[in-house]
């Protein structure tokens, strides 16, 4: 949890809260102006408090990102012609097993940049895998034969990746983007799949 940040936004809160209350305190004396500009201040500083808190609660979901981590270990299993199994054991310990139909195995993720100077605040780059599905080799088969695709993602109260998709954390954010990785699912194999600041990757797990 980036504590800086929510150390950033508890300061914001009380210095929001205390202008408010001085700007009120000088528009019951009469003092427009200075109530004025001290109760904008203060509920600027209420906005700004509300963005950090946002941005606090959306990184639950989110994976802190600075070299190359591991995001899940998956097996596959051939079940027949373009269709095999695929057991995905995530870092929390969770366990997931799809039956896909296709030539290889499909995953994607969110990954959000923060801007240089937002690392200083804690944050660094984040991902969260989004889904799995089957991918058939030809485009014709894809057209035409049943498609398979699995929700990885949580449920989050606050999505960042959708935040920042309609620019409301445009001057913090530096890039975000979706990566994708596909591995034949045609034999028996193990995968890990590691995010890097570069985007998704499948390395085989040797015997």
């Amino acid at each position: 949890m980036p504590t800086r940040l929510m150390i950033a936004g508890l300061c914001l809160l009380v210095l929001g809260v205390a202008l408010c209350r001085a700007g009120l305190a000088a528009l019951r004396t009469r003092r427009w102006a200075g109530g004025a500009l001290r109760g904008l201040a203060g509920l600027l500083f209420l906005a700004l408090a509300g963005l950090a808190a946002a941005i606090v609660v959306g990184l639950r979901t989110y994976q802190a990102l600075t070299l190359e981590v591991l995001a899940a270990t998956v097996t596959t299993q051939p079940l027949g012609p373009q269709r095999f199994r695929a057991m995905i054991l995530l870092p929390d310990k969770r366990l997931a097993m799809y039956d896909l139909a296709g030539d290889a195995l499909y995953m994607d993720a969110h990954i959000l940049k923060w801007h240089p100077w937002v690392n200083l605040l804690g944050l660094h780059t984040s991902y969260e895998l989004d889904r799995v599905a089957g991918r058939y080799n030809e485009v014709s088969d894809e057209r035409a034969k049943p498609r398979t695709a699995y929700e990885l993602a949580r449920p989050a109260g606050i999505d960042l990746f959708s935040i920042a998709r309609r620019h409301l954390l445009g001057p913090l954010v530096d890039a975000e983007y979706g990566s994708a990785a596909f591995v034949a699912g045609t034999r028996p194999a193990r995968y890990e799949v590691r995010v890097s600041t570069t985007g998704l990757l499948m390395r085989p797990v040797l015997p």
